[in-house]
């Protein structure tokens, strides 16, 4: 069960803010193995693996139209009406992300300006099994639409009869995703990565997925394919006072504790007394839950600890730098401006972790593994290049260029600065 500590040292920090650690020795020569065979055997070695990894044998790797229209058909409508909320949600909270063009005249006659091109071609991995995530579906797929994305590639593994789970399918058709694949694990990010006979080459791959999908985005980096962001197992910190509810607390520990075994909740509290009480209701809702034996094999790999105040709380998050952190506590607004490490947060006791997960609107693809330090969740940004451009006139010329042929001699760039005097002498005789 969930370990704790009360009032650790500082410098106790750095070992409780470590992850679960992953043997990955082993999975980069599978990697390479299945990358090399997708390379030189396409479509063959994706249905090698398929049936290996899988065990399914699909007909086609492509879903059909047929095949969509079905699966939808099989999709309750009360779930439809949520995927459409969400995706509403979703699209109005990216679409605003959207940057305005503003020209700017640095000095008379120079005019630089910024401008959004979409990533043409961009791939979505889709886990599938126990846990089938048509949410990252929305997640992913949304924004790629509303930046101009002109080819959006699904891949998700197929169950033992070759098929993709429905909600899938449907969020994958409401959101605008071009064409799907029946292929997951390694040899889908390989797929999306070289391309193979019946699978496009992308530009850049997004989506969540286990230690085997995280190391193969990885390799496909390596390979010179961009990927979102470098993502493993789910995490949540909860910053938690006396005002906290300790069921509700308990609950959003085990919502990301369900995940993966590999999965980590920290509880971060001034209150040993409100710890406690989270802990009891851990032992009874945990007892309930479909997915106990995989929460209770993350929760040995968590903790909750008793810190002085929630200022000592807070710097202990900053350090942790969670994928997730919920601020339960009387102060969270104020919390809140002082957060300087972590993927999405969750203020007050009623913004609980799985909304940002499903129907807020925020994105639930986020750094995870302490890389929040540095990285940013997905956002439409994600899925565009920003191009500057500059606009330059001869008077503009004769304002910077006496700079230019300064710095530039000053660089040993005589090219450089040739460039710049070749056409002020041109000036000068007009």
């Amino acid at each position: 069960m969930i370990q704790k500590i009360i009032t650790p040292d500082i410098n106790q920090w750095d070992a409780l803010c470590k992850r679960p650690a992953i043997d990955t020795e082993d999975l980069n020569g599978l990697v390479q193995q299945v990358f090399k065979e997708i390379k030189q055997n396409g479509d063959v070695a994706l249905k090698k693996y398929t049936q290996l990894f899988d065990g399914s044998n699909p007909a086609e790797v492509m879903v059909s139209q047929e095949e969509i229209a079905v699966a939808i058909a099989q999709v309750p409508n009360d779930l439809k009406a949520a995927v459409q909320l969400a995706k509403a949600n979703i699209e109005k909270f990216h679409a605003a992300q959207a940057e305005e063009k503003q020209v700017i005249e640095t000095v008379t006659g120079v005019e630089c300006w910024r401008e959004s091109r979409a990533i043409e071609k961009v791939g979505i991995y889709i886990p599938g099994g126990s846990a089938p995530l048509f949410s990252t579906v929305l997640m992913l797929a949304v924004p790629a639409a509303i930046a101009g994305c002109k080819q959006i590639v699904l891949c998700s593994p197929p169950d033992k009869q070759g098929n993709i789970n429905p909600a899938i399918l449907y969020a994958a058709q409401l959101s605008g995703v071009t064409s799907i694949y029946k292929v997951g694990g390694i040899q889908a990010i390989g797929a999306m990565a070289f391309g193979t006979q019946s699978i496009t080459k992308v530009d850049k791959i997004f989506g969540p997925g286990n230690q085997y999908v995280t190391a193969a985005k990885q390799a496909a980096f390596a390979n010179g394919v961009a990927i979102d962001l470098p993502a493993g197992p789910s995490e949540l910190l909860v910053i938690a006072d006396a005002t906290a509810n300790a069921e509700f607390v308990a609950a959003d520990l085990l919502s990301q504790a369900e995940h993966g075994a590999d999965s980590q909740v920290v509880l971060v509290s001034d209150n040993e007394v409100l710890v406690n009480q989270t802990m009891q209701a851990i032992d009874v809702q945990v007892a309930h839950l479909p997915r106990k034996d995989i929460a209770l094999a993350a929760l040995q790999n968590s903790r909750a600890i008793v810190l002085k105040d929630t200022q000592a709380c807070m710097a202990f998050s900053n350090a942790y730098a969670p994928e997730h952190l919920i601020l339960a506590t009387a102060d969270a607004d104020a919390l809140a401006d002082k957060v300087i490490n972590a993927g999405s947060v969750f203020i007050g006791n009623y913004s609980c972790e799985s909304a940002g997960d499903y129907a807020s609107g925020t994105n639930h693809t986020l750094p995870t593994n302490v890389y929040a330090r540095s990285y940013s969740g997905v956002s439409l940004d994600s899925f565009v290049k920003k191009i500057t451009f500059q606009k330059i006139t001869a008077q503009g010329l004769q304002n910077i260029g006496p700079a230019i042929e300064i710095m530039a001699a000053a660089e040993s760039l005589d090219a450089h600065k040739n460039a710049v005097t070749i056409r002020l002498n041109t000036l000068k005789n007009v």
